[in-house]
């Protein structure tokens, strides 16, 4: 099994990379959708919040509005979010990966570098657009205003150095031009894997 990191700061078209990877064959698994399950109703990391962060659960969901809150009110409080939500994460990938068939698993994860999770990765693959149409894409969303978008792009690791660390990198300009490039590395790692 080929384990592929995909990585790419906001509004560079990762998640429409990563369905290109699913609809060429590869398993893709996906942190952030990882995060909402564990937040969810039901999810595991709703009792350590409860205990560690209380206002944070509002109708038996953890409440990422609330935990914000949270967090711009106690500088301690990341740390020990990250410390519950980390290992979680981790078991649920791990889970999926024991439940996976397929050669290739691609796993998107946006902080794959700042958290060192290439290190686990067979390659990482980044997704990358120019920062003008990175910007338009965002603000088309109008889930946010430049202020915070800018503020996020601030804290994420610029996207010249991820392109740098990786071993593939796709260029969003146009779906077409990304689907061709997914394909080129589909097929560059299942020659790796015939001739391993």
């Amino acid at each position: 099994m080929f384990l592929l990191g995909l990585t790419g700061s906001i509004g560079m078209g990762k998640s429409t990379t990563a369905a290109m990877f699913a609809d060429a064959g590869c398993a893709v698994w996906d942190a952030d959708a990882a995060v909402h399950r564990l937040y969810a109703k039901g999810g595991a990391a709703v009792p350590a919040f409860l205990k560690a962060f209380p206002d944070a659960v509002i109708d038996d969901e953890v409440s990422r509005p609330a935990l914000k809150k949270i967090i711009a009110q106690d500088a301690t409080a990341l740390k020990q979010i990250e410390a519950i939500v980390h290992p979680l994460v981790g078991e649920d990938r791990a889970g999926f990966l024991a439940g996976s068939t397929v050669d290739i698993v691609v796993l998107d994860i946006p902080l794959i570098f700042e958290t060192g999770g290439n290190k686990h990765m067979d390659a990482v693959a980044c997704v990358s657009t120019l920062g003008e149409i990175q910007q338009k894409r965002v603000m088309d969303r109008g889930t946010m205003t430049l202020e915070q978008f800018e503020n996020i792009r601030a804290k994420q690791m610029p996207n010249d150095e991820k392109c740098a660390l990786s071993d593939y990198v796709i260029e969003t300009d146009t779906l077409d031009h990304a689907r061709a490039q997914v394909q080129a590395i589909v097929a560059d790692i299942k020659r790796k894997l015939t001739h391993a």
